[in-house]
């Protein structure tokens, strides 16, 4: 597993880093802003269902038991992180957020801190659910390389006061982490304003297929099915495959 962004990446992937820890290719060759990046397990069978229950189904009892989940990753950086953070939750742009009605990353950190001021009464976790905005309606990440995920959302992330995030720890908390695409783009936006470090805990941890060449996840896949007049997804034996006719040169 990667120390830096968590990816269960092969060994063929693995190398060392600066400091003897393992790192990811991807680590290595574009080391990422955010210091760390934990998650409670992989986004698979149960999970996977109980997070879609919550994202697409609406069905909000699920996010108590999930934000236990998150809390146990967060967690994981306790004895690392710093004793005081600000909880900062990925926003939805505001057209996703009338259209779902819910921001599923903000409604998982208000369980998970629920859960973390009874086990972690020392830690100050505070949540500042507006601190980060996002600018414009990205485009889904579905389907998208690893390299298209990141021009994708380039600059999607600012923060809308600085004052408030100026040398300030932060934790970024979403409910799925594939790439890491996004949290480092919210991480890019949190620094720029002044922030003294940015860590990332998330609920699921898709894992990366590269096939071809090309970062194709679960998650992807399943997302890409949700798109209207998008082709169907094939799954076959853990690799995720677009129709032919869906192919497309990069």
């Amino acid at each position: 597993m990667c120390a830096r962004c968590g990816d269960t990446a092969d060994g063929a992937q693995m190398g060392l880093g600066p400091a003897g820890s393992a790192l990811c290719r991807a680590c290595r060759l574009s080391p990422p802003p955010f210091v760390r990046a934990v998650s409670f397990g992989p986004y698979e069978g149960r999970m996977k269902a109980a997070i879609h229950a919550l994202k697409y189904d609406g069905l909000h009892p699920a996010a108590r038991g999930l934000g236990r989940m998150l809390a146990e990753a967060i967690a994981q950086l306790a004895v690392d992180a710093p004793v005081a953070m600000l909880v900062v939750p990925v926003p939805l742009h505001k057209s996703k957020q009338a259209q779902r009605g819910f921001n599923q990353a903000r409604s998982l950190a208000i369980h998970a801190l629920g859960f973390l001021k009874k086990s972690h009464p020392q830690w100050q976790l505070r949540l500042a659910s507006s601190t980060l905005m996002r600018l414009r309606a990205t485009e889904s990440q579905a389907g998208l390389t690893p390299h298209m995920r990141r021009l994708n959302v380039r600059g999607a992330f600012s923060v809308s006061d600085s004052s408030a995030v100026m040398l300030k720890h932060v934790l970024v908390v979403d409910d799925i982490l594939t790439t890491g695409a996004t949290a480092r783009s919210a991480a890019q936006a949190l620094l720029k304003a002044g922030a003294a470090s940015v860590w990332v805990a998330t609920l699921a941890r898709a894992r990366r297929v590269h096939e071809f060449g090309r970062g194709v996840s679960f998650e992807e896949a399943e997302d890409r099915e949700k798109m209207p007049g998008s082709a169907p997804v094939m799954v076959m034996q853990g690799v995720s495959r677009f129709p032919s006719q869906d192919q497309r040169s990069f």
